[in-house]
């Protein structure tokens, strides 16, 4: 059995098949999904997914190309929400400095406000980063995320950023870009990360793996990571890492 440790269920892209879609998760042996919000109304939209399925856990937090839509009254908003029973991390949050659709000194100043939190509420983090490397590092470490840990989901950088987020005690999850031709690099760096640290995900509507890419992604194509995961680190069975994937995922998120 695996757990999608992130996904998009909310998403209008499953408003005409979304008990099909988790019925085909259930098929494929995903017996857990983690669905995550990106701003307020989609945190809330996890949370209602989460309260209708059993096997459907909530993430809430604010995404960094939504951060400069923060107002007044959401953090509290958070604050309710997070008291929910199947509210399980905050995220996700982080930086992007690939897209800037929020000014990047807002980024920072919204991160770690979110860190504190996340650290306040005791909750694990799911951390976006990409083209800020040095930036997402500093604030994580300045902020005291180690005291709460989390993922670096859809892990997308080199050796040295998995080197930092080991140390801090982070997790790494992988999605379907694993599966793609020119992901060499990334390939290498998931060969060297421990089993006990390593976790699975779609990321889904995006990120479609092969051989389904250019298609709208689901949770059940997480089968095709987790493959791919055995096929480059070649000393496990796919058995061995979707369990240990999945007790990976339930330990930081606390899912019994």
């Amino acid at each position: 059995m695996l757990i999608d440790s992130h996904v998009h269920l909310d998403d209008l892209r499953y408003d005409t098949d979304r008990e099909n879609v988790l019925q085909r998760a259930e098929a494929a042996g995903v017996e857990t999904m983690i669905t995550i919000g990106c701003d307020l109304a989609t945190s809330q939209a996890a949370v209602a997914l989460a309260g209708a399925h059993p096997q459907v856990f909530a993430a809430i937090g604010v995404h960094p190309h939504e951060a400069k839509e923060i107002k007044d009254g959401w953090y509290e908003a958070f604050r309710s929400l997070a008291r929910q029973p199947k509210v399980v991390a905050y995220g996700e949050i982080g930086l992007d400095y690939h897209y800037d659709h929020s000014p990047r000194e807002v980024q920072r100043e919204r991160f770690r406000e979110q860190i504190c939190l996340a650290r306040e509420l005791n909750l694990p983090l799911i951390i976006h980063t990409r083209e800020a490397q040095d930036d997402t590092v500093s604030i994580l470490r300045e902020e005291g995320a180690g005291d709460v840990g989390g993922v670096f989901h859809c892990f997308s950088g080199d050796a040295w950023l998995a080197k930092d987020a080991l140390d801090m005690g982070f997790y790494l999850s992988f999605s379907g870009v694993l599966t793609f031709k020119n992901a060499t690099m990334l390939r290498d760096v998931a060969k060297t990360v421990p089993l006990d640290r390593l976790m699975v995900e779609t990321d889904c509507p995006y990120l479609t793996p092969v051989p389904y890419r250019g298609k709208r992604n689901e949770p059940a194509y997480v089968q095709y990571v987790a493959e791919t995961l055995v096929e480059v680190r070649g000393n496990e069975s796919l058995e061995s890492l979707a369990r240990a994937t999945a007790d990976n995922t339930k330990r930081l998120f606390r899912i019994a």
